[in-house]
């Protein structure tokens, strides 16, 4: 009897932990406790038409405004990606412009009521630089119930601790929270490659400080994308869509960097040349050896111009490729493209280029990244001296390896130079905007506005006040010529060096057309777990004036030729010395 009496009140526990709710799922979010779709979005889409590209544009615009204005929604009471994928079925089986709207109103209605918010009204065009693009809810002709309910929660928008959305502290650039990157879905199922399109498109559509700079109108991206995105047959043409889509942003800085092992596989290839490359005077140009020693085998030399690659033409290959190559303007995409062109899957491959006004063709052989310590866009140089005389009235510092010990030995032994020539063609290895920049100005000196997006209303753009150079007051400031060095290899925080020390009136800079991607980046996840990013905030000189896409506009241009490069020249330290002989 005691055996039996014991089963029982065992089968009792039993049944009642499993009636009760879990305690470890008590405290947790309902992106993690609401797990229907974590297998698959179970989504069937007809095959796309006019009506259904028009009807999923719209959906997608009420997902991503609710996502950002609606307060229950932006509180995270509910799985948002989710819910997506519950309202699709019904919505795409609307019968006509009525029936959608209906369904969407309803849909609205489900997520509770909105609080007024009195103090939205008076936020929200105060101070504005730009304000959120809606125009789109009054110029689709919604049902008046529809708009009206999207114009509501507009107006009477969540205040307060995001779920999905807050600004990088002291900075202000998004930090997009709790997006789940679905990392085991590497070829995501066609609901998810739709959530990813809805999830970009709507973190630029509010988020992204230089929306305005695209050469396209982004209202009409979505249109163009869904077929894309949902129709795409495989991986590699997923990764591919996420690919054009970030290039339209125009923006450096937008790129993918992680989830693109197809396009890396099969559009890149797996093996290295032996030589690095660059485009110089519009020509692919050998530049360097990865590996110095291997330069007597190779059968290349510096000055080389590549014309073809496996039969075709170089001018080609670059217009076709063009697409999936990221970048705020043409000089920086050649730069990112000139490290794949070589590359390929095959031991070999053909190429034929000019020696000296020689045609020559020859089997390059290709080899693993290790084996040819390939580099990216610059020679690192971790443990080289940052700085060095280049005459005893010149000195020469390269910010890729500086060191913050470094300063105090620089502003000593330069401080009596004729010039000193900054080499930011590469990427600051220790921030030195202010340590350095100080010692090039002789008062304090504004150098730099920002815009930051104001996330208490989605769209909305504002200025913050200046930044300067501070001059320390116990300081012997530099007397002579500044000379700084740029190309398309300056990027982020080397434009923003090279803005500081633009402060200093009587400072040259020399060079080419920079990256024109400054400002803190964004970190965006999409499904497929594919990373990208964006400039987190707008960056301006003190008068307004562009940097984004325009780069750091050089005052003298001198680009490197194929000349200097055979010669083993560096043409912009030349003219540097020139500049200041000459001042």
């Amino acid at each position: 009897m005691k055996k039996l009496t014991l089963v029982v009140i065992s089968l009792f526990f039993y049944i009642t932990a499993f009636s009760q709710e879990d305690p470890n799922l008590k405290d947790k979010p309902i992106i993690e406790t609401d797990v229907e779709f974590d297998n698959g979005s179970q989504i069937v889409i007809n095959p796309l038409n006019s009506e259904l590209i028009r009807n999923l544009d719209l959906l997608g615009r009420v997902w991503g405004f609710l996502k950002y204005y609606h307060p229950e929604v932006a509180k995270g009471k509910y799985n948002w990606d989710y819910e997506l994928f519950r309202i699709l079925p019904k919505y795409t089986q609307a019968k006509n412009n009525i029936d959608r709207d209906n369904i969407l109103l309803n849909w609205i209605v489900s997520f509770g009521e909105t609080d007024i918010c009195d103090a939205c009204e008076d936020s929200l065009t105060k101070e504005a630089v730009i304000l959120p693009d809606l125009n789109w809810i009054t110029n689709s002709q919604l049902l008046p119930e529809l708009r009206d309910k999207l114009l509501y929660i507009k107006k009477n928008r969540f205040q307060g601790e995001h779920f999905y959305i807050e600004q990088a502290p002291g900075i202000g650039n998004p930090l997009f929270n709790n997006e789940n990157p679905y990392s085991s879905m590497v070829y995501p199922d066609k609901g998810y490659r739709l959530l990813a399109l809805y999830r970009y498109w709507n973190m630029i559509q509010y988020f992204f400080p230089y929306k305005y700079l695209m050469d396209k109108d982004w209202n009409n991206t979505l249109k163009e994308y869904l077929p894309r995105f949902i129709d795409a047959k495989n991986e590699l043409e997923y990764e591919l869509a996420a690919i054009e889509i970030i290039g339209d942003l125009k923006d450096t800085h937008a790129n993918i960097y992680k989830g693109h092992d197809k396009i890396e596989e099969q559009v890149v290839g797996k093996l290295w040349p032996p030589v690095f490359v660059k485009f110089v005077e519009n020509k692919l140009v050998v530049t360097d050896y990865f590996k110095p020693e291997m330069q007597s085998t190779i059968g290349l030399k510096l000055g080389d111009v590549i014309t073809k690659i496996n039969g075709r033409l170089v001018e080609t290959i670059v217009k076709e490729k063009s697409k999936i190559y990221p970048a705020s303007n043409y000089p920086t995409r050649l730069r990112n493209m000139a490290e794949h062109l070589l590359r390929s899957n095959s031991n070999f491959i053909t190429i034929e280029y000019l020696r000296n006004g020689t045609e020559k063709t020859m089997k390059l052989p290709l080899y693993e990244k290790e084996e040819v310590n390939a580099y990216r866009w610059f020679r690192p140089d971790p443990n080289g001296k940052s700085f060095k005389f280049l005459r005893d009235d010149i000195g020469y510092v390269t910010l890729k390896n500086i060191k913050n010990e470094d300063i105090d030995s620089i502003k000593k032994q330069f401080k009596n130079t004729k010039g000193i020539i900054v080499d930011i063609r590469n990427y600051p290895s220790t921030y030195v905007v202010y340590t350095l920049g100080a010692f090039f100005v002789e008062k304090t000196t504004p150098f730099v506005e920002f815009m930051i997006s104001d996330i208490t209303n989605p769209g909305k753009f504002i200025k913050v006040p200046e930044v300067s150079v501070k001059v320390k007051e116990a300081e012997e400031n530099y007397n002579g010529k500044l000379v700084v060095l740029v190309n398309e290899i300056t990027q982020s925080q080397a434009e923003y060096t090279a803005m500081a020390f633009r402060a200093n009136k009587s400072t040259t800079i020399i060079g080419s057309t920079t990256a024109g991607a400054d400002g803190n980046i964004s970190r965006i996840t999409l499904p497929g777990d594919i990373v990208t990013c964006i400039s987190g905030i707008g960056v301006y000189y003190p008068d307004g004036t562009e940097t984004q896409r325009v780069g750091i506009v050089p005052d003298i241009t001198v680009l490197p030729t194929i000349k200097g490069i055979r010669e083993g020249r560096d043409e912009l330290i030349e003219k540097a010395i020139e500049v200041i002989d000459n001042d």
